[in-house]
């Protein structure tokens, strides 16, 4: 066919939804069939004279109802009928939102694995934990079995941690560790520290146990020790809690040097530190963990939502002594009861056969291969990222806001989460966190990420005059 070249006059719709619109009405009166190759992005958008975002967005519209298919490298096609009449759909029925297709990139996750080989070694590990299944239904003690413990103390090792089993204790998730932690350590109205950017789940925790959070200044090494030590004059915290390495969302790691700083600081004003290392398992050779530094003062907890799988729901405590255990002990039975013993022995399975260190060098892999793809299509220097962390922190230009550009791409089907969730004090930078993690493929992933690269070139006015 003739290279296809939409009149967008033919519709009085925004011209993005005009161009969707114009894909399904030359599909039903037959100038377009299935399997036409339609004109790339950018070369459309120079013909009609319009923003590429514009045209980017018709395209995606057009996904949504079915109509197209993108692959990368060969160019966005026409499947509509047979794809439609395959799922059911008449050409003029309206899309079904069920079947919108979103990219969310608003939950830090670590990519799934994907390898038919290691799908089937963690169907093993999952088939030989079967076998005790009745066992598994039954109740547990909590904290874990001497087994299970054992296994902890492996994973620990290879942060550098080796406390004796009075101190570990297998947990259904961070979350609830974190707040069995900080119910005994401060009361409500009491101040708990954190980085002025933070994590939103200690946000919400400290709301709920209705603590004081309050934020300390960071550098480009974390939180600064000189603002750590003028908190604990003026403001005498309980604790403070720290995300030191692939900080959520800066990706900031602090450096050895400052941890052992902020460790100084700590001990002289006698404050317990709440360490949440959940992605200090990623990097191969991460600093050393506060509590190798400080160990009696620091709550440990190494998660393994983001090192194996969020849906495990465990956590590994480690307990600065065996005194400051118990009343910890206590305020976890009664919210939780206990872990799920059958997550529990599948976690300590992996860990014993190896499956755990081929999902972690799978995730490894995977990390640093998107955030390859951001490089390469993100400006360097545009963005904050670690090569191997999960997500991008991204600070605004061009007149865009946090809520204007949030706006826009959810208008597109991408998620992004604004700095606002992530600020403790203070008027919120104009930044957005993305996340790479998932189910997504890299070829959704390099879809959107070129969508939001090329809507960052230009203004907010740009992207929104042709809506």
């Amino acid at each position: 066919m003739k290279e296809w070249l939409p009149d967008l006059t033919r519709s009085t719709s925004p011209r993005y939804m005009a161009i969707a619109d114009l894909i399904e009405m030359d599909l039903r009166s037959g100038v377009l069939v299935v399997g036409d190759r339609l004109p790339p992005q950018r070369d459309l958008a120079k013909r009609l004279n319009i923003d590429f975002t514009t045209v980017a967005r018709g395209y995606v519209e057009a996904h949504k109802r079915g109509l197209v298919s993108s692959h990368v490298g060969r160019g966005t096609f026409v499947t509509g009928g047979a794809e439609r009449e395959r799922r059911g759909f008449q050409l003029d029925a309206a899309p079904d939102p069920r079947r919108t297709l979103a990219i969310d990139f608003s939950m830090n996750m670590p990519p799934e694995p994907d390898d038919p080989a290691l799908l089937a070694r963690m169907q093993e590990g999952l088939t030989a934990v079967a076998t005790n299944l009745v066992s598994l239904l039954r109740y547990q003690g909590f904290g874990g079995s001497p087994m299970d413990k054992d296994a902890a103390a492996a994973w620990l090792s290879r942060r550098g941690l080796v406390p004796s089993q009075e101190r570990i204790f297998v947990t259904p998730g961070a979350h609830p560790a974190l707040l069995a932690i900080l119910s005994n350590l401060a009361k409500p109205g009491q101040t708990v520290l954190c980085e002025n950017i933070t994590y939103p789940g200690i946000r919400s925790i400290a709301a709920q146990l209705r603590l004081s959070l309050c934020g300390l200044a960071m550098d480009q090494h974390g939180v600064i020790p000189d603002a750590l030590a003028e908190a604990c004059k003026s403001r005498s915290p309980k604790a403070i809690y720290l995300n030191p390495t692939l900080q959520n969302p800066t990706t900031l790691t602090v450096p050895e040097k400052r941890r052992e700083e902020i460790c100084a600081v700590a001990r002289k004003y006698h404050v317990p530190i709440v360490e949440d290392d959940a992605y200090g398992f990623i990097p191969v050779h991460a600093p050393p963990p506060l509590a190798t530094m400080a160990p009696d003062l620091t709550w440990h907890i190494g998660g393994l939502a983001k090192c194996i799988g969020a849906g495990l729901r465990l956590a590994y405590v480690v307990a600065p002594d065996t005194k400051s255990a118990w009343p910890f002990v206590s305020a976890m039975r009664a919210n939780n009861v206990m872990a799920s013993p059958l997550n529990v022995a599948l976690a300590t399975r992996w860990i014993e056969d190896g499956t755990a260190d081929t999902i972690l060098r799978f995730i490894r892999t995977e990390a640093a291969a998107r955030q390859q793809i951001v490089a390469a299509l993100l400006p360097a220097g545009s963005y904050r990222a670690d090569p191997i962390s999960f997500n991008i922190w991204l600070p605004l230009t061009n007149g865009w806001t946090r809520s204007t550009f949030g706006s826009h791409m959810r208008n597109s089907g991408i998620g992004v989460v604004a700095s606002d969730a992530f600020t403790v004090e203070g008027t919120p930078d104009e930044a957005v966190r993305v996340c790479l993690g998932g189910s997504i493929t890299r070829e959704k992933l390099k879809g959107a990420l070129e969508f939001m690269g090329h809507a960052l070139e230009g203004s907010p006015e740009m992207a929104g005059s042709f809506f």
